[in-house]
């Protein structure tokens, strides 16, 4: 099912042109050297949408959860200047998910991407992994959730 889902998100609705650009706007962040992690998350989100129902954008922070608090600080001042870039790409996002929407076929894709607009939001420290990296790291932070609940 995920196979047919990619081949319907490449054939009649062109999702490798939507990978492409991402690609080549976090392609011209990454030549700026102060927009590096957004261009980096930017690349991580297109190989999202070149096969989106067989993986997951997490955060790095899930993998590696110990971060250089420099990186941090730094993460956050480059995500506020990003704001207005983002904010175009996800209204341009959100009229596409409109129109898929108002296809049958396209309510699947319309879907993934929604799930991807908080990565447009927040590319800083998001990295895809496959769907079974992805499933594992939710299960995983709901285990920790259901442990933190009982033991309070």
């Amino acid at each position: 099912m995920r196979t047919l889902g990619n081949i319907l998100w490449h054939v009649p609705f062109l999702g490798f042109l939507n990978a492409l650009g991402t690609f080549l706007i976090g392609g011209l962040f990454v030549i700026t050297v102060v927009g590096a992690p957004i261009g980096l998350g930017l690349i991580q989100l297109s190989k999202f949408l070149l096969s989106p129902f067989s993986s997951g954008m997490i955060n790095s922070k899930d993998l590696n959860p110990d971060q250089n608090k420099a990186w941090k600080t730094f993460g956050l001042i480059v995500r506020i200047l990003y704001f207005p870039f983002g904010l175009i790409l996800a209204i341009v996002t959100v009229f596409q998910i409109a129109a898929l929407f108002v296809t049958i076929v396209g309510i699947p894709v319309a879907l993934v991407l929604a799930k991807s607009l908080s990565t447009f939001f927040n590319p800083v420290n998001k990295k895809c992994v496959t769907r079974a990296v992805a499933e594992e790291v939710a299960s995983r932070k709901a285990k920790a959730q259901v442990d933190k609940a009982y033991s309070a």
